[in-house]
C-alpha cells in the first residue's frame, strides 16, 4: 500500500470524522471543527492526487459485491490513474480552500449540522469521482456528489423563493445527467462484458460505440454547464453559499471534463472524426454564448456563474481540437491542445476558486451582490479586492497569471496547425481560431466591469460605504487561491510537465526559467522576460501618474458646474447596466433584453420629473426559447389528454381493445 491508497484511505476516514463533528460539536465551535475536518479530507485528496499525478499507481482498493440480476459484476475498485490523480489533486485544493473560507463565512443554515455534514459528503463523492476505476463505483461517487450537492444548495430555500426555483431545475438536470451515464455505460457494459475501465477499453467499436459516445457526452455537457444544458447553472451558482459555489464552479463542473476525457482518451480511443467536430462545436458555441451572457449580468455571482460556462467551453474546445488533429496525423499539434485543455482546468480551478470567494467576502460585507449597488470596496476591503483583482485578471487571461498562459497555449496549437492538405482543417481551424479570440476579448470586457464597477470610484449604497474587510480564515483562503492563480502563471514549465503525461502530450519541456517550451511546435514563452516586459510597461506609466498627481498644486475650488467632475456623485458614475450597453446593442441578436422606464411627475408641475427609474434584463436565449417553450407545448399536450379522461368506461374499454389489436397485429407481422 503506497501514498495513493494511504491517501485514498485517508479521505474516507476523515470525511467520517467531519460528518461525526458536524453533528456532534455544538453551533459555537462547529465551522471551526467540522471546517477543519473537512480541510484535511481535500488535504488527503490533493495528496493522494499529486502521488498519482507523478506516477505512483498503488495496488488499488477493491470491495467484491454481488448484486442480483447481474452476472459477472466486476469489484468496486478505486485506483486512479495519472489523469484521474490530477482531478483529485484539483478537487482536494478546491474543497479545502472552499471549507477554510466557510470556517469564517458559513452562517445560518450552511453552518448547521446538515450543512456541514452535506459538504463533507459532497468532498468525498467529488473526491472518489477520478478515483473510481469501474462503472458502479463511479456513479456511485458521482451520486454521491450530486445529493451532497443538491443538499447544499437547499441551505437558505426557506426563506427565499429563488433558491427551491434553482435547486428544482439543478436536480432535474443533474438526474438527467445520471440517466444519461448509465444508459451509456450500460451500453458499454453490455458490450464488453465488464464493469472495470480496463474490460471496457478493449469492448465495443462502430455504432455503438458511437451511441455510447453520445450519451455519455450529452451527461457530462449536463454536469459540465455546456450549452444547451447549461440552463442549471446560472441559477444554482447563485444561490448557493458562497464558499460552496466555489468548490461547484471549480472543481464539480470538472468532473464532466474528467468524464469527456475519460471517455475520448481511455474508453475509446479510436473515434472518428465528427466525434471531435461534435467536442468543437460544442465548446466553442458554450464559450462564445456564455462570455456573452456573462459582459451583460449585473448580479456578481450570476457573472461568475456564465463565465464558467465560457471557460468550460474553452476546454471542451480544446479536447475537441486535440482529438480532431491527432486524428489528422499531426500528433504533436494535438498533444498541445490537450495540454492546454488540462492547463485550463487547472488556471479555471485556481482563479474561480478566487473569484467566488471573493465573491462570497463582499457579500458577507455588504449583504449585496449587485455591481449597480456596489463600489468604492477597494479603499474598504483592501484583501478582498487584490484577491479579486488577480482573480479578474486571470480570467481575463492578462500576463503573468494562468489564464494567460493556458489560453496561450491554446491558441498556439490553432496556429501552428497544419491546414493546407485538408480540406476539413482548413475550414474548421479558422472559424475556431475566431471564435476563441472573440470569447477572449469579450472577457477582458468583462471583468474589467466585474472589478471596475464592484471595487473601484465611489460606493453607491449606504451597504457599501459601511463594508468591512472579512475574517482570517476567509482572508487566508483568499490570498492562498489568488497566489495560486499568479503562480501557475510563473511557473508554466513544471506545471505543464507534471501534467503532460495525463495526456501523452510529448516535446513538452522546461526551460532554465521555469519556461515553458513546446517542442512539437516550435514555440516558447518565458515568464521571466514576460513579467520584465509587464512592468517595463506598467512601471513608468505609474511613474508618471505619481508625478504629475503631485505636481499638481491641491485647491479649494467652488464651481456651480465642474462639467462632471467637481462636486461629483456615484450616479455620475458609469454602473454595470451602463457598461454593457455597447455589448447589447451590438449582440442584440444574441441577446434578448426587456427594459422599462418608469417616470415619477409632480403634482403641481407635470412637465417636470421628480424620480426615473430605468431597469433592464436580459434574457436566457436557450433556456426562454428551448425549455421553457418545450414546457408550454408539454403542459398543452397535457390539457389535451385531459380529455380523454372523462370517466366512461366504454371509452377505456374501447382503448384497451385498440391497443390489444395493435400488439397483436406487431406480433404476427
Amino acid at each position: 500500500m503506497n501514498l495513493v491508497d494511504l491517501g485514498i484511505l485517508a479521505q474516507l476516514g476523515l470525511g467520517l470524522l467531519a460528518i461525526t463533528l458536524a453533528v456532534a460539536v455544538p453551533a459555537a465551535h462547529r465551522n471551526l471543527a467540522a471546517g477543519s475536518a473537512v480541510v484535511a479530507v481535500g488535504g488527503a485528496a490533493a495528496l493522494s492526487g499529486t502521488a498519482a499525478l507523478l506516477g505512483g499507481s498503488g495496488t488499488g482498493l477493491s470491495v467484491p459485491i454481488a448484486l442480483p440480476l447481474i452476472a459477472g459484476l466486476e469489484p468496486l475498485q478505486l485506483s486512479p490513474d495519472p489523469l484521474g490523480g490530477l482531478f483529485m489533486l484539483l478537487a482536494g485544493v478546491v474543497v479545502a480552500l472552499s471549507a477554510l473560507f466557510g470556517i469564517g463565512y458559513a452562517h445560518g443554515p450552511a453552518a448547521s449540522r446538515t450543512g456541514w455534514a452535506a459538504l463533507a459528503g459532497f468532498a468525498v463523492g467529488l473526491q472518489l469521482v477520478p478515483a473510481a476505476a469501474d462503472v458502479v463505483t463511479f456513479l456511485l461517487a458521482w451520486e454521491v456528489m450530486a445529493v451532497g450537492s443538491t443538499v447544499l444548495l437547499l441551505a437558505d430555500h426557506a426563506t427565499r423563493r429563488p433558491v427551491r426555483q434553482a435547486a428544482l431545475w439543478y436536480a432535474a438536470m443533474t438526474h438527467l445527467s445520471f440517466l444519461l451515464l448509465l444508459a451509456g455505460f450500460g451500453v458499454l457494459v453490455a458490450t464488453a462484458g465488464g464493469t472495470s475501465w480496463t474490460t471496457i477499453a478493449a469492448g465495443p467499436t462502430g455504432p455503438v460505440a458511437g451511441l455510447a459516445f453520445v450519451l455519455l457526452v450529452s451527461g457530462f455537457a449536463t454536469k459540465a454547464g455546456l450549452v444547451p444544458l447549461h440552463v442549471w447553472l446560472p441559477r444554482a451558482h447563485p444561490e448557493a453559499p458562497s464558499h460552496v459555489s466555489a468548490a461547484m464552479s471549480a472543481a464539480m463542473v470538472k468532473m464532466g471534463v474528467y468524464g469527456l476525457l475519460l471517455v475520448t482518451l481511455r474508453l475509446l480511443p479510436a473515434g472518428p472524426r465528427w466525434w471531435a467536430l461534435v467536442l468543437v462545436a460544442l465548446g466553442a458555441g458554450s464559450a462564445l454564448y456564455g462570455i456573452l451572457q456573462a459582459s451583460v449580468q449585473a448580479d456578481l455571482k450570476r457573472l461568475l456563474a456564465y463565465s464558467t460556462t465560457e471557460n468550460l467551453g474553452l476546454i471542451t474546445t480544446a479536447i475537441g481540437v486535440g482529438l480532431l488533429l491527432r486524428g489528422s496525423g499531426q500528433g504533436g499539434a494535438g498533444g498541445v491542445a490537450l495540454l492546454a485543455a488540462l492547463l485550463l482546468v487547472v488556471s479555471h480551478a485556481a482563479f474561480k476558486t478566487v473569484l467566488f470567494l471573493g465573491a462570497g467576502s463582499v457579500l458577507h460585507a455588504t449583504g449585496e451582490r449587485d455591481l449597480d449597488s456596489l463600489g468604492g470596496l477597494a479603499s474598504r476591503m483592501p484583501w478582498t479586492a487584490t484577491a479579486f483583482g488577480i482573480g479578474a485578471m486571470g480570467a481575463a487571461a492578462l500576463p503573468v497569471t494562468s489564464g494567460f498562459v493556458a489560453e496561450w497555449v491554446l491558441l498556439q496549437a490553432l496556429v501552428h496547425t497544419r491546414a493546407t492538405t485538408d480540406r476539413l482543417l482548413a475550414v474548421v481551424m479558422p472559424i475556431t481560431m475566431g471564435i476563441v479570440a472573440l470569447t477572449i476579448g469579450l472577457g477582458l470586457l468583462t471583468f474589467v466591469k466585474a472589478f471596475g464597477i464592484g471595487f473601484l470610484a465611489r460606493p453607491r449604497t449606504a451597504a457599501a460605504a459601511a463594508a468591512r474587510e472579512s475574517g482570517a480564515a476567509m482572508r487566508v483562503a483568499l490570498v492562498i487561491a489568488a497566489a495560486l492563480t499568479v503562480g501557475l502563471g510563473l511557473l508554466p514549465g513544471p506545471v505543464a510537465g507534471a501534467l503532460a503525461g495525463a495526456v501523452t502530450a510529448t516535446g513538452i519541456q522546461t526551460s532554465a526559467t521555469a519556461g515553458l517550451a513546446l517542442a512539437a511546435i516550435g514555440v516558447v514563452l518565458d515568464p521571466l522576460v514576460l513579467t520584465l516586459l509587464t512592468l517595463a510597461v506598467a512601471i513608468p506609466v505609474l511613474a508618471v501618474t505619481v508625478v504629475l498627481a503631485r505636481r499638481q498644486p491641491r485647491r479649494e475650488v467652488a464651481l456651480a458646474w465642474g462639467c462632471g467632475v467637481e462636486r461629483s456623485s456615484p450616479r455620475m458614475e458609469y454602473n454595470a447596466t451602463s457598461y454593457s450597453e455597447p455589448l447589447v446593442r451590438v449582440f442584440r441578436g444574441w441577446l434578448r433584453t426587456s427594459r422599462s422606464v418608469e417616470i415619477v411627475r409632480p403634482d403641481q408641475a407635470p412637465q417636470l420629473i421628480e424620480e426615473l427609474a430605468f431597469t433592464q434584463e436580459t434574457v436566457d436565449v436557450v433556456e426562454e426559447r428551448g425549455y421553457r417553450a418545450a414546457t408550454r407545448a408539454l403542459r398543452r399536450f397535457g390539457d389535451l389528454a385531459r380529455r380523454l379522461h372523462n370517466g366512461s368506461i366504454h371509452r377505456y374499454l374501447g382503448f384497451s381493445f385498440a391497443a390489444l389489436i395493435l400488439v397483436l397485429v406487431l406480433v404476427n407481422r
